[in-house]
């Protein structure tokens, strides 16, 4: 259609826009641009976004895409320009072979509201290939008795381009005996032929060497070679002659192995084996040649011998050869030109590009899902389809170009009443009968995230004892998405405090993936009693939901610390006290104090003393008391004790092992008077060192009580906690504390 506008610029301009809004309102264009081959990356197309009419900004937003059922990577957009350019090397005889026509079809998809635009892009040929010759060197062997003007086929050059570039000429070395023919017959086939200009002498020159070159018409031209060995051979002077030189036949491409093609006939004048004919195929034979058909050598039959195939070759052409069998063999040549006739034995073939899948379950109708193309190799009616879906699915097909439809979507979708879909696309063709095929596609419905990870209770208690090696595993945090894939993966981190003067992440750790909490060094009851902190978790989704849980990790005692003795009162030597007592006292009198303390807690703080025979002692003398440490006399003193006593006391915790330390009383027995004097000496100094005494034990006292109410606190909340858990994890009751990398929890605890 032409039309013709006889206004100003301005008219024309308006009368082309409306032109163009028609067209795209009718359901989208074509577009159409061309490029050369082996063009570079990069190399400009055209302004694809500005001639569809599309701005710029709209590009991304409404999912501008390109889609192509061959080779899409060939080209693309620029998303900031709209630019069409080439993204990789384009070969056209790779793509079209040698097909005139040969153009990229591409799909521009652009959403909200779906549009489909055609673009035709044709790649235009350049002179990439040079002439080859089917074989570097060609023997002939040539009679000195045929006479000038005798001609001899050669095998021409084929070159890959078309057009002007694939135009081939041929120059020969010169030389006095040959000369180069080439014409064109009206089945559109060159004829090269080597000319023989004058009577060839073997006597004179057995073998000529010749160069054929064959240049294109590309500019510039590339040309190829092939070396002519012409053998000059005596006797026999007559050749076959066939009753024709090119032979056209038809056969369908179903044939049966071993249909009869054609049978050929040549004659030879002369008589005995000189007139005995071989047929064969004119070397080189083509695979496909030698594939499909077989010659009988006697009788000339070609007969099928492969199976034919119409889309993969439609013309065979192939050369016959005639030799005679005398003792210098003549030939002669024929061309036989097989046309294979299609039936409809390709079924339809369906492809399916997949797009956004899955699907979001919130996605809006008319969105694009996948695109689907069908094709059949054969031709006419054989070649024509129809494409229908299974019904009863909120899914619809809507053609676009030509063999190219939309798998598009056409109502509301809902994840909880089905998460997916099984679609069959289903493509018959005209023939007669009819052939179709099948293509199935699994539409699944993706989910959103609007769940968040959730653990199974706020809060969790955990007891480790202290002194846990580094990177032990001291309890497992476990978060429940509802969601699914990546909308359930879920990792966990700490939430990062302090904790006095050091980071949290210096006493614990925790897995991102499997949530296991570790202690990443050993645990100090006396420097931390209790360590409390958050685990959050997060999932994978966008944006990702999280929630926290609270870990109370309470540092139980162990028994790591021995007693310490108090030091001495001055005055005391080398570490043992020494006490000064009148023989006077009577049973029951006190005369030492062993005082000492331990850094642990509980029962493991708790001390006794024991009195530990020595050399020189009389252990029936004195006692010490079992807790308080207080060493006194058993009896009434006499004259017949030994002046000087030496005491060992055995200091002991209940722990488990218990730790020990000695302390070493020196007693010395005097009269009464001098033990006035030295009591009276010593008195400030103990005065003093009782205060410390006391104290320290108002201090342990204290210590444990707090230890002790802590403890049955924290019991009675664990307890409190597990009853108000739902029925599903288990009984009522604080549960078997979890106690990890120490022993068993003693009877104090």
């Amino acid at each position: 259609m032409v039309f013709i506008w006889r206004g100003g610029p301005t008219s024309q301009r308006l009368l082309l826009s409306l032109l163009l809004l028609a067209f795209w309102e009718a359901g989208g264009g074509q577009l159409h641009y061309s490029v050369p081959e082996e063009a570079k990356h990069g190399t400009f197309v055209g302004r694809i976004a500005q001639d569809l009419g599309l701005e710029l900004a709209e590009l991304v937003p409404r999912l501008f895409r390109l889609a192509s059922k061959d080779r899409g990577d060939l080209l693309e957009v620029n998303l900031q320009n709209g630019i069409l350019f080439v993204n990789s090397r384009i070969d056209r005889e790779e793509l079209c072979g040698r097909s005139a026509e040969c153009s990229i079809h591409l799909e521009v998809i652009v959403d909200r509201p779906l549009q489909v635009f055609h673009v035709e892009v044709e790649v235009k040929d350049i002179n990439d290939n040079p002439p080859v010759f089917p074989e570097s060197k060609k023997r002939i062997i040539i009679a000195e008795s045929r006479p000038p003007e005798t001609r001899f086929p050669l095998d021409g050059a084929s070159d890959a381009d078309i057009g002007v570039n694939s135009a081939l000429t041929y120059r020969l070395d010169p030389n006095d005996y040959f000369a180069l023919d080439t014409q064109n017959n009206r089945e559109q086939t060159s004829s090269l032929s080597l000319v023989l200009k004058k009577t060839l002498d073997r006597e004179e020159i057995q073998e000529h060497s010749l160069l054929l070159t064959a240049s294109d018409g590309g500019k510039p031209e590339l040309t190829g070679t092939v070396q002519l060995l012409i053998t000059v051979l005596d006797v026999n002077d007559n050749a076959p002659e066939f009753d024709q030189s090119i032979y056209k036949v038809r056969v369908l491409e179903n044939a049966f192995n071993g249909t009869l093609v054609i049978k050929l006939n040549a004659t030879d004048p002369d008589e005995g084996t000189n007139g005995d004919i071989v047929y064969s195929f004119r070397r080189p034979v083509s695979p496909a040649v030698a594939y499909a058909f077989t010659i009988n050598p006697k009788s000339g039959e070609i007969r099928t011998k492969g199976k034919l195939d119409f889309e993969e070759k439609k013309l065979y052409e192939i050369s016959v050869e005639a030799v005679d069998k005398g003792n210098i063999p003549m030939a002669g040549h024929c061309t036989l030109l097989v046309e294979v006739l299609d039936i409809n034995d390709n079924a339809p073939e369906v492809t399916i590009t997949s797009l956004s899948l899955p699907i979001r379950e919130d996605t809006q109708p008319s969105t694009v899902i996948a695109l689907i193309s069908v094709s059949d190799g054969d031709s006419g009616a054989n070649g024509q389809m129809t494409c229908t879906l299974t019904p009863h699915v909120p899914f619809k097909l809507v053609s676009t170009f030509k063999n190219y439809y939309s798998l598009v979507l056409d109502s509301a979708l809902d994840r909880e009443s089905k998460s997916d879909y099984q679609l069959v696309v289903t493509v018959r063709d005209g023939g007669s009968p009819s052939l179709w095929a099948t293509a199935s596609v699994s539409v699944e419905v993706a989910d959103v995230n609007d769940n968040a990870p959730a653990f199974a209770q706020p809060e969790y208690t955990v007891f480790v004892k202290e002194n846990n090696p580094p990177g032990c595993h001291i309890f497992t945090v476990l978060a429940r998405d509802a969601d699914t894939q990546e909308n359930a993966r879920v990792s966990y981190s700490l939430v990062e405090r302090r904790v006095g003067e050091r980071a949290l992440s210096s006493y614990v750790s925790v897995h991102a993936e499997s949530g296991k909490v570790y202690a990443l060094q050993p645990l100090d009851h006396e420097e931390l009693e209790l360590l409390r902190f958050q685990v959050s978790a997060r999932d994978a989704g966008v944006p990702p939901l999280g929630s926290n849980v609270t870990l109370q990790v309470f540092v139980l005692d162990e028994n790591d610390n021995a007693p310490a003795l108090l030091a001495p009162r001055a005055g005391s030597a080398g570490g043992a006290v020494t006490e000064l007592v009148s023989r006077s006292v009577g049973a029951g009198h006190v005369v030492a104090k062993v005082r000492a303390v331990d850094a642990d807690s509980g029962y493991n703080a708790w001390l006794s003393y024991e009195l530990q025979p020595a050399a020189g002692s009389a252990r029936s003398l004195f006692r010490v008391g079992l807790y308080t440490g207080e060493i006194s006399t058993t009896r009434a003193l006499d004259e017949a004790d030994v002046p000087r006593q030496r005491l060992l006391v055995l200091v002991k915790d209940h722990g488990e092992p218990a730790l020990t330390a000695t302390a070493t009383v020196l007693v010395s027995l005097v009269e009464s008077g001098q033990a006035q004097k030295v009591s009276s000496r010593a008195l400030a100094g103990s005065a003093v060192q009782e205060a410390a005494l006391v104290d320290v034990n108002v201090y342990l006292i204290i210590a444990i009580c707090a230890v002790s109410s802590l403890l049955v606190l924290t019991l009675l909340l664990y307890t409190a906690l597990r009853c108000s858990a739902p029925p599903s994890e288990g009984a009522c009751g604080p549960g078997k504390p979890r106690l990890v990398c120490s022993s068993a929890v003693g009877s104090w605890s």
